[in-house]
């Protein structure tokens, strides 16, 4: 008796790079771009190459990177939870030993700016660490209407120098921390939208195009949303505002089941010149604190009616 067996696996290309221009039928100059990083891991029937060092079922992972830019040369990557969508029905039905795949796309936000008062036709700026993460799971076993996918905006960093308050917390012999009514707010914004498959359609319908718009939709409401909450509230708690920022996504993308955000809470101290003369300091001068931070995180969905 063999004294280990194969529990589970999965391989693939990671890291596959490409910067896609997308130029106007109607004006050749007039261009969109798209940098992204893509992932994509197979699962299937490929024990053999584990347990036996028989790679006749890989598909080699060079072949997924080829196939991946191949693809992005081919065919819209716009968006990208279309891509990811054409990307697994290929997979699954080029190679029938392939059961499924997870396929995540990370894309650069590229924005254009303004040029003599008008906005450029095919000129960029990059708006920093922030990106566009789409994730897809999914079994074949399981029919195309049935599978994993979210969507996530990452590292979009705000601040806000008032508006946000902490105070009525529990307290122990341990609690250091003084209440206020008037802090610094500020973090790495990370929030998820999770499709509900049946409600979006099969992955065919995805990968058609026919589903562009909701995506697009629901993620410039999504940082819209966030963004316009996160500046008008006058924040109780990360908790309070991360929760009615989740609720609002929902209440304009039927389609998303859940949304989650993790939010570390960045601290600025304040610095104390009392020792120098009285100085005071009206929240004017704060001492970033790299560690540690808080780090907050909640999942929300969707309240289902009571029959």
């Amino acid at each position: 008796m063999s004294y280990s067996y194969l529990d589970q696996s999965t391989y693939g290309k990671d890291n596959v790079k490409f910067l896609k221009v997308k130029k106007d039928k109607t004006n050749p100059k007039l261009h969109e771009v798209m940098e992204a990083t893509v992932c994509v891991l197979l699962k299937g029937n490929f024990d053999i190459s584990y347990t036996k060092a028989d790679n006749a079922p890989v598909v080699p992972t060079d072949t997924v990177k080829n196939t991946i830019l191949i693809f992005a040369k081919k065919y819209d990557t716009f968006p990208i939870e279309k891509f990811a969508a054409k990307l697994a029905l290929h997979f699954t039905s080029k190679y029938s030993h392939v059961s499924g795949l997870t396929v995540k796309i990370t894309q650069d936000r590229w924005v254009k700016y303004d040029v003599d008062g008008k906005e450029s036709l095919h000129s960029f700026v990059h708006q920093g660490p922030e990106k566009k993460i789409t994730f897809l799971d999914w079994d074949k076993k399981n029919g195309t209407s049935s599978y994993s996918l979210s969507t996530s905006i990452k590292d979009l960093t705000v601040l806000k120098s008032t508006n946000s308050m902490f105070y009525g917390y529990n307290k122990c012999e341990y609690t250091t921390l003084k209440p206020t009514t008037d802090r610094i707010l500020s973090t790495d914004i990370f929030a998820t939208w999770e499709w509900n498959s049946s409600k979006l359609g099969s992955l065919e319908a995805v990968s058609s195009g026919s589903k562009d718009s909701i995506f697009n939709g629901a993620y410039h409401n999504a940082r819209d949303i966030t963004l316009d909450i996160f500046a008008k509230e006058n924040s109780p708690s990360v908790q309070a505002t991360m929760f009615n920022m989740a609720t609002a996504i929902l209440k304009v993308a039927p389609q998303v089941d859940y949304v989650s955000y993790e939010l570390p809470n960045k601290h600025y101290f304040l610095f104390d010149f009392k020792w120098f003369k009285g100085l005071e300091n009206d929240n004017e001068l704060f001492y970033p604190s790299p560690h540690p931070n808080g780090l907050i995180k909640c999942r929300v969905g969707r309240q289902q009616a009571k029959l």
